[in-house]
């Protein structure tokens, strides 16, 4: 993708960041990011010349004000990702997830958008247990954030419907790499076992460890992203491995990459934990590009990112 202008939100978080740093050589790109987890230090290059960053709340943006270039592309990562606090603030949740995607999409039809690319996630399917789970299985939410994602697809299939305005609603599934907040309480299992590890310290594994996870690494998730601009493809996509590991098996791994012989700390199980996960991906081909799949390097890359950062605190 060249010469686009592109509307990054969340473009200082963990995916966010990814995505502008495939795309900032070649297109210019607006950031809405509002720093509430996301971070300048996200970013190789925040001053680029390619990079217009807007520090605001997507809610309080007067989008037509500080869009004056046609807009191509919009990425719309920007939410409330966060479960625990969905429970605590359904209405804060509802507000940051939906009106202000409802407020996106307005724009992008009112401006000749092409298309609008929504971060989803396997949320929406709640206790489904029927895996590997399709897209076409119906939608059980169990929180606020899961209700609000879905609520969100509704929206943009409304919007195709009623404008024509072309969307993918890409289903994430438990990402990780490089740049994933160990103190996320979004799928954040993998860094946290990294952190403490690296700490010295014994990680916590909530039950039994045997449930079950498609993680998903961050780079297919940029590629899914740019591909969807790309492909003639409305609807929605799970977008994981379409493999899964148990939380016990990860654990190992990462504790033998790096050889550490510390034993986790099991504590009781969260209250309505899904046990398993697993997405049927057969539909990426919609998208035509296949995973990079390579579990052992993708987890070695993510760990050396943490120990990096570690050393760089502990020099400062």
């Amino acid at each position: 993708m060249k010469n686009k202008n592109i509307i990054i939100t969340g473009g200082l978080g963990f995916i966010g960041s990814h995505i502008v740093e495939e795309l900032v050589e070649t297109n210019n790109i607006t950031i809405i990011d509002d720093l509430s987890t996301g971070k300048m230090d996200n970013l190789k290059n925040p001053d680029h010349e390619n990079i217009t960053l807007i520090k605001e709340n997507l809610n309080d943006v007067k989008l037509k004000d500080v869009i004056k270039d046609d807009v191509d592309y919009i990425f719309h990562l920007a939410a409330m990702a966060s479960v625990p606090l969905s429970v605590d603030n359904p209405i804060k949740c509802n507000d940051i997830n939906v009106n202000s995607t409802i407020k996106l999409l307005d724009f992008a039809v009112k401006n000749n958008v092409k298309k609008i690319i929504f971060s989803s996630s396997a949320a929406i399917y709640g206790k489904n247990t029927n895996m590997p789970l399709k897209e076409t299985e119906p939608l059980m939410p169990l929180s606020p954030y899961g209700a609000s994602k879905a609520t969100c697809e509704l929206y943009l299939k409304s919007f195709y419907e009623s404008y024509g305005l072309e969307y993918t609603a890409l289903r994430y599934f438990n990402v990780f790499g490089p740049k994933q907040d160990e103190n996320s309480q979004y799928a954040a299992v993998i860094p946290k076992f990294i952190s403490s590890l690296v700490q010295n310290k014994q990680p916590i594994i909530y039950g039994d460890g045997e449930q079950t996870r498609d993680f998903i690494y961050v780079s297919n998730i940029v590629k899914a992203n740019i591909q969807s601009c790309e492909i003639p493809y409305n609807g929605c996509l799970n977008v994981a491995s379409g493999k899964r590991i148990s939380i016990n098996e990860l654990y190992e791994i990462i504790r033998t990459e790096l050889d550490s012989d510390l034993e986790p700390i099991y504590n009781p199980p969260r209250v309505d934990e899904i046990k398993h996960s697993l997405a049927d991906i057969s539909n990426l081909n919609k998208l035509n590009f296949k995973l990079n799949e390579n579990f052992d390097e993708e987890i070695k890359t993510t760990i050396e990112w943490f120990k990096n950062e570690k050393e760089t605190i502990d020099s400062k």
